[in-house]
């Protein structure tokens, strides 16, 4: 039974969140309904990958107010043990307390949405400015070409949460009472706050886990907070079309959470949203973030440091869209930092993952996590989407230790080498090239794609492989396993450029005063793999006595 007015749509008890349940159906759930049966289901589904991040976001704001808190480690165990899901009770009732402010058509208060928000002249826009798989400018893109795009309200839901987290900077509508306007525009403000992220979400092997694997405590060592004062949006009163004061924000992740980076209204006819108001929302600047922006690693950045005048400036550390996750592996586990003193760290692993690793006494060490690597990449000046990228790379808890880093070094260890397996990859195709008469401009292209190559053929393997390494892993044994592996993977794609090389390369070319030839580059990439991975050779020496370099024609 709900209990909403006749042309509300309350998102408590209405269908809004696409689910997966264990079983493997796609179901259409209200946040009561989320909160009720999280231990059924894998986790959401979204129109795009980077909806579930700021939804998943979403949910965690409700719960952290709902239990308030966790307020520390103890409290947050009884919740990751109790078996009467006491948490998804208590989210229940926090929502029905806050209701009034979860209706997207609420006359005074919409959620999310400002009541009343216009412009001098009544603009609305069409709903490629809210559909993220609408490019703007580039509708052969879409899958929803038609004459007029509509959105259901539960779509529209899905999309203003997005929207606040992702939506591109450039020009927006210039709201009346926004004393930011312009000439009628609202002058470009930066992305939406999930935006700048490269954002990092670890997942359970249900929407019940997941979401208390990043339910950071209050009192955690990790990002102390509180939730008296670190509020969502629907605790806060009704914004107006104006900036907020935030003088002291913001206050925490929940903050963070449902930050409104825009002043939106939506437009609707009958059962239908047919339009969308766009203007700028509460501008807020990514520079040292990282004490209440948990789900994003960081890095250190020198020209901010300059710029800003400031001693250490960390930004987020965003995803690389052709680069697979697991090749930034470092930059994720906390026990692999770099520097002894975090606060002159080159980077800085998410603050999620150390929660985890700070919560490993209540952890099983061998719990299986998935962790997820979500973001949007931009066009010039962050006006227009690009891409999406969605990665995900199992571990499991023991690699996350802060105590006992073994585990993470030697996984560190194996990216390495896995890199200069590759690079040894490239540099034959590269000798190759010469070997054939290809000037040096011509070499880069055979480089290049042979080393994308071996990434792409490492890639699943490797993956394979970290997921079987456990709290009682050998760790030269786990060590030699890969260094096997990857000798295997990459002597055979070296075979293969080898059986390829046109005749000629066995005759060479003189390159620089040297003779290269195709025996030559073979030899040369030979003596490399066994530098890179040398524990698939433990009879032999460094490689072969005719040479004390790692030749590459130039």
């Amino acid at each position: 039974m709900t209990h909403d007015e006749p042309g509300s749509f309350n998102l408590v008890d209405q269908p809004w969140l696409i689910a997966r349940t264990v079983d493997g159906d796609r179901v259409d759930l209200s946040l009561a309904e989320v909160f009720r049966r999280a231990h059924e289901l894998t986790g959401l589904l979204g129109d795009v990958p980077t909806q579930v991040f700021a939804l998943t976001r979403l949910l965690l704001a409700v719960l952290h107010q709902a239990v308030e808190g966790p307020r520390d480690k103890q409290h947050w165990a009884q919740l990751w043990e109790d078996e009467d899901e006491n948490f998804a009770t208590e989210a229940l009732k926090y929502l029905e307390r806050h209701r009034h402010r979860f209706d997207l058509l609420n006359p005074e208060a919409p959620f999310l949405q400002v009541a009343g928000l216009r412009t001098k002249k009544g603009e609305v826009s069409e709903l490629n400015k809210l559909i993220a798989d609408i490019p703007n400018g580039h509708p052969f893109f879409t899958t929803r070409l038609g004459d007029r795009v509509s959105l259901s309200f539960a779509e529209a839901a899905r999309w203003v949460v997005h929207c606040h987290a992702y939506d591109p900077s450039g020009i927006k509508s210039g709201a009346v009472d926004d004393d930011r306007v312009r000439n009628g525009k609202g002058y470009p403000i930066g992305t939406g706050w999930a935006g700048y992220l490269g954002g990092v979400l670890p997942e359970g092997a249900t929407l019940r886990e997941t979401l208390l694997l990043n339910l950071i405590p209050d009192e955690s060592e990790t990002m102390p907070r509180s939730h008296t004062i670190d509020l969502p949006v629907w605790e806060r009163d009704p914004l107006g079309p104006a900036e907020s004061d935030l003088l002291h924000r913001p206050t925490g992740p929940v903050d963070l959470y449902t930050w409104q980076s825009r002043r939106l209204r939506l437009v609707r006819e009958g059962d239908k949203v047919t339009g969308v108001l766009i203007c700028n929302g509460d501008r807020i600047t990514p520079q040292n973030r990282n004490r209440v922006e948990p789900h994003t690693g960081w890095r250190r950045s020198k020209a901010q440091e300059k710029k800003l005048g400031e001693s250490r400036v960390y930004m987020p550390r965003e995803h690389e869209p052709q680069k697979a996750v697991w090749r930034g592996l470092q930059s994720m586990l906390p026990g692999a930092v770099a520097s002894q003193d975090r606060d002159a760290a080159p980077f800085l692993a998410p603050r999620v993952l150390e929660w985890i690793a700070e919560a490993e006494d209540f952890l099983d060490a061998d719990l299986l996590v998935r962790v997820r690597t979500i973001g949007m990449t931009y066009g010039a000046q962050s006006a227009t989407t690009t891409d999406i990228v969605d990665d995900a790379l199992s571990l499991r808890v023991a690699l996350l230790r802060r105590q006992d880093t073994r585990l993470a070094d030697m996984a560190v260890r194996c990216v390495q080498v896995a890199e200069k397996a590759a690079q040894a990859l490239g540099k034959l195709a590269e000798n190759l090239a010469a070997a054939s008469g290809a000037g040096q401009d011509e070499r880069e292209g055979p480089r290049s794609r042979a080393i994308e190559l071996a990434y792409a053929e490492l890639d699943q393997p490797f993956r394979t492989w970290l997921r079987g390494i456990g709290p009682d892993t050998d760790v030269r044994g786990a060590e030699t396993d890969w260094h096997l592996t990857a000798n295997r993977i990459v002597r055979d794609l070296g075979s293969e450029l080898l059986r390829q090389a046109p005749m000629k390369a066995w005759s060479g070319r003189v390159v620089k005063g040297q003779l290269v030839t195709s025996a030559h580059a073979d030899r040369w990439f030979r003596r490399a793999l066994r530098l890179a991975l040398r524990y698939a050779y433990p009879d032999t020496g460094d490689g072969d006595s005719d040479t004390g370099e790692d030749k590459v024609a130039s």
